[in-house]
């Protein structure tokens, strides 16, 4: 494994809890470990509307712990004040921004630049809090802005590999990712019967887990009876779907998806070579796994799949009665390969790979839980506001790091889109 791919562990269960100082320099740390492969040309391309470049994920996170710890603080000196201009992303009542599809015309600053504000933010946050310096509001909001870096290395990783992709050359993000392949696991169906399970969990700081507030309020809901089948969709089953003509007939889709799909000129997933059989990666073009779980569907592809096999998508409260239960465990960021894997059947009654690998998209709108409210003041724009015309997707991918997703976390897109590392796991009604 290359050093680049080396990342510090997740404290064990049994370990004593890390330091907020300790768990700030890990999580900073591996974001500038992602950026290192890419030269300061990678750093600045914007290959579409809902990318961003690599340097302006390294700025806005930086600004956020920034603009939403330091910068609370009376007197406060910005690093450079045009830069709250530059590196904001959607807050609104913070004030105006840079428009998001422009952001690959930041030429300036300069990736050297950007790098320079990383170290001089982590020193001046890491001085107050080696002085015991942040309150308990200011310590949560540390925690939220980590959370938030997390995402936002996912984010990067899938950003550069649309824009390495939209390159004729194909070049590879790192050369020296490792191919790791298995063997198919049978496709099983799970039951369940209909039950009344408590889902989402308690709003978070209140209670001491951290959670987004799109996880809350834990409610009551009723689950019809069910099945899941035991792992995602897999290449070779989605390609089955393609070679029978998934993509000329209309049948399956949804009058939205068809419509996309003639106007984008789908005929594959994302990423998948005209043969069939190879497919772009952050290692460069490769042979497609069969086994491997199919990734980069939009929903429209993933419902329009489930039609064609005669099941569906499950909802997002099926998904996590399913992985509730289970430890969080599965292939991450952290292994270094961003590529979903096969995983080996263990025989057992409980379903494989609902953590990491590919996001599933599920049948829910995104929208709020039963007695739903978002944090105060301007992180009250994190997730609420975005309850519209998007899909829950749930699990988290290859390219999550280690420890930031868990049952109840919820990830949403629109249904076009494609760039994500997201699959699906088929569901049907008993």
């Amino acid at each position: 494994m290359s050093p680049l791919a080396a990342v510090a562990p997740d404290p064990t269960p049994d370990a004593p809890p890390e330091s907020p100082a300790r768990r700030f320099r890990r999580v900073r740390a591996h974001s500038a470990r992602l950026a290192a492969p890419l030269s300061a040309e990678d750093a600045m391309v914007q290959s579409m509307p809902d990318a961003s470049p690599a340097k302006w994920h390294l700025a806005h996170t930086t600004w956020f712990f920034e603009r939403f710890i330091l910068a609370a603080r009376p007197g406060y000196r910005p690093f450079d004040a045009d830069w709250d201009y530059l590196f904001n992303s959607y807050y609104q009542s913070v004030g105006p921004m840079h428009a998001r599809p422009r952001r690959g015309m930041l030429s300036r600053p300069t990736l050297a630049q950007v790098q320079d504000y990383r170290a001089e933010i982590e020193a001046r946050l890491l001085q107050r809090l080696d002085a015991g310096d942040l309150d308990d509001e200011a310590l949560q909001r540390l925690e939220l802005g980590l959370n938030h870096e997390q995402q936002h290395q996912e984010l990067l990783l899938t950003d550069i590999k649309h824009a390495l992709w939209c390159n004729p050359l194909w070049p590879a993000y790192r050369a020296d990712l490792a191919t790791v392949k298995g063997a198919a696991s049978s496709l099983r169906w799970l039951a369940r019967e209909e039950c009344i399970a408590t889902v989402g969990v308690p709003a978070w700081p209140a209670a001491s887990a951290f959670a987004y507030d799109n996880e809350s309020p834990a409610h009551r809901a009723l689950v019809p009876a069910h099945a899941l089948a035991s792992r995602p969709v897999s290449n070779a089953e989605f390609r089955e779907f393609v070679d029978d003509g998934g993509y000329r007939e209309p049948g399956p889709w949804l009058s939205d998806g068809w419509a996309q799909l003639q106007t984008g000129g789908w005929q594959r997933p994302l990423y998948w070579q005209e043969d069939l059989e190879h497919a772009f990666t952050l290692g460069g073009v490769r042979p497609l796994d069969p086994h491997a779980p199919v990734a980069h569907l939009s929903y429209y592809e993933a419902d329009a799949y489930a039609r064609w096999a005669g099941a569906r998508l499950p909802t997002e409260t099926e998904w996590e009665l399913a992985a509730a239960p289970l430890p969080v465990a599965g292939h991450f960021a952290d292994d270094g390969r961003f590529e979903p894997q096969s995983a080996a059947d263990t025989g057992g009654g409980a379903p494989l790979q609902l953590f990491g690998d590919v996001w599933e998209w599920t049948s829910s709108a995104y929208t709020a839980y039963p007695g739903y409210r978002p944090w105060q003041g301007s992180l009250g724009e994190y997730n609420g506001k975005f309850m519209c015309s998007q899909w829950v997707l749930r699990g988290g991918s290859c390219a999550t790091p280690r420890g930031h997703v868990r049952a109840s976390y919820r990830n949403f897109f629109p249904p076009d889109a494609r760039w994500q590392f997201a699959g699906l796991r088929l569901a049907r009604d008993a």
